[in-house]
């Protein structure tokens, strides 16, 4: 059957759907499409159309396709949410059936980390008995404390739907028609809460099997397909491998080729290679290049450079590594860098600590607070400083005076210069104020401290923050309850906001691509030691010939680009997933 006659039929469908495609192959347009076509039957007064997906990134792809493809007049009509904040919403409003209290509290993944952070083992994670012990611990908050982490979502909101049939008749009432996005990489309890609601929703699921690259995560795998197949018996539609995304190149024959092992003897359009000699160039002078490389290929190609370009690589101590990287020489690369951002958190917690009006009779109750809250940040990466600077901090609470060591010293300082100054209520002016003063204060860990804040801005939260700050000050002339007003903007971030992809170079594992798209890709090759050998990182740990798991991910970092990619690697270690390619 012809593609557009596929397309019609999902239109015209009444009962559910499952609709599966590659990379770009318009799996959202046509879902989009169909939601139209459901607004245009007529929605009650209140009703939309929830579209789901579990990434923020894919959220703000979604959007800008909404642009494109629903009217103006028809797009507050369309809710568009990740998981999260759909069962953030069902949770925060309905927990207390499940025992929980009534005013329910995100526990924010940096704090979850700095109570397990230094849980170290050989073995795996659940066969410790120290995480057993914080999974208990975890329960307890949430039924206790009304503290949720975010783990806790899916399987909390699967409870509560199949305990209330209430919970359920008021989401079906209000989303007659749900998309699903990424279907394959629903979990038990996420695809358990749909299967819930589909006897009274009609459910579109769109899926591509072959981007399943969180397979390792518990509770997915392939056996979703087959789920969602036997619970919903969906009208299938398959759109094959046709590519909207990087039309006009053969980015995504590239990647498919690259799963099926399949090798062809020419180049491809939109595909190129940069490899080089690790022994003559520098990391710094090799990703210059590369970016020059990328950018003169997409505006041969466009007509213009790209707006957004991503580097891509197989870890975040690698992502690291290239940040650290474009920052080297006297002109640094501006980017992005997407990592891991428990401590930047945790440290802007302690800055925000430092915003909040002191009084000289606190000033070693203050000294105090101020070394508990750096442990905090560095006990998030389990590093050893922290234990110090927590025994320093109960020793100023017993005696009440401070140590004499230099960074307790060099906390104080920077302490006492800010209270000295005072602040001048921009919110913008005096983070930077902060900023200045630990950097003054001479000591390496407080120079990290500045930098985590740097990153913080960097994720484009500043204007969340800055907003909560600004109206304290404007209330009361101070930053009054500062912590407060900073974690309530991560919390909202982490539920609602942030899904606008920033301009610009970005740099970020390929795991943490998913859901994105970009002008143009650069996908890092390195070598890797496995302990016995060097190895290509495009092989990941564990993956056996044919090396399907590693083809998978490769072909995900691959079709992220809409114009160019270019896979950069040493001319030593060799792959054996790219072999013979032509590039």
């Amino acid at each position: 059957m012809e593609v557009c006659d596929l397309r019609q039929q999902l239109l015209d469908c009444k009962g559910h759907a499952l609709v599966i495609g590659g990379p770009g192959s318009g799996k959202t347009t046509i879902a989009l499409k169909k939601a139209v076509v459901r607004i245009g039957d007529g929605l009650a007064p209140g009703q939309s159309v929830l579209f789901l997906s579990f990434s923020r990134a894919a959220v703000a792809r979604v959007g800008e396709a909404t642009r494109l493809e629903v009217p103006k007049v028809q797009r507050g009509m369309l809710s568009m949410q990740t998981f999260h904040s759909f069962f953030w919403t069902m949770l925060s409003a309905h927990a207390y059936l499940l025992g929980a209290p009534k005013s329910l509290r995100i526990l924010l993944p940096q704090d979850e980390q700095a109570k397990f952070g230094t849980i170290k083992s050989k073995n795996r994670k659940d066969e410790n008995p120290e995480w057993q012990a914080w999974l208990q611990e975890r329960e307890r908050l949430f039924r206790e404390d009304g503290l949720i982490a975010f783990d806790l979502f899916p399987s909390n909101a699967a409870q509560l739907l199949e305990r209330s049939a209430h919970v359920r008749r008021l989401i079906t009432q209000r989303h007659p028609l749900i998309i699903v996005d990424e279907a394959q990489d629903t979990n038990e309890h996420a695809w358990r809460c749909i299967e819930l609601l589909a006897p009274a929703a009609q459910v579109i699921c769109l899926a591509d099997l072959e981007q399943q690259i969180f397979d390792h995560l518990p509770g997915i795998g392939p056996e979703r397909i087959v789920a969602i197949k036997k619970s919903l018996n969906p009208l299938e539609i398959d759109l094959g491998a046709q590519n909207h995304r990087s039309g006009g190149t053969e980015i995504a024959t590239f990647g498919q080729n690259i799963l099926l092992g399949k090798v062809r003897g020419s180049p491809y359009v939109g595909v190129s290679a940069f490899a080089y000699n690790p022994k003559l160039r520098t990391l710094s002078a090799i990703m210059r290049m590369s970016i020059g490389m990328l950018q003169r290929a997409i505006r041969k190609s466009t007509g213009k450079y790209g707006k957004n370009v991503a580097i891509l690589t197989h870890s975040g101590a690698s992502a690291a590594k290239i940040s650290a990287a474009l920052n080297a020489e006297p002109k640094p690369v501006r980017h992005k860098l997407s990592f891991d951002e428990a401590e930047a958190i945790l440290t802007a917690r302690f800055a925000a600590f430092l915003l909040e009006p002191k009084r000289e009779p606190d000033r070693m109750r203050d000294l105090a607070t101020a070394l508990d809250l750096l442990a905090t940040a560095k006990r998030a990466n389990g590093l050893a400083a922290a234990k110090q600077w927590q025994a320093w901090a109960l020793a100023i609470q017993a005696a009440g005076k401070a140590p004499k060591a230099k960074f307790v010293q060099a906390v104080l300082g920077a302490m006492d210069e800010l209270r000295a100054q005072g602040f001048s209520g921009d919110p913008a002016r005096d983070w930077t104020r902060v900023k200045i003063a630990l950097r003054a204060a001479g000591d390496e860990h407080l120079t990290e401290a500045a930098k985590n804040l740097d990153y913080l801005v960097a994720f484009n939260r500043g204007k969340r923050i800055g907003g909560g700050l600004g109206a304290v000050w404007t209330r009361d002339g101070q930053y009054t309850g500062a912590r407060q007003v900073l974690d309530l903007a991560l919390a909202q971030d982490q539920i609602l906001g942030g899904v606008d992809d920033p301009l610009g170079v970005q740099v970020m594992t390929v795991h943490k691509s998913k859901g994105k798209q970009f002008d143009g890709v650069i996908v890092v090759r390195e070598g890797r030691h496995d302990g016995e050998q060097m190895v290509s990182s495009f092989v990941w740990w564990g993956d056996e010939p044919p090396y399907h798991r590693s083809r998978k991910i490769l072909r995900v970092a691959i079709t992220r680009a809409k114009a160019h990619t270019l896979m950069l690697g040493p001319i030593w270690p060799s792959c054996p997933i790219l072999g013979q390619h032509k590039l």
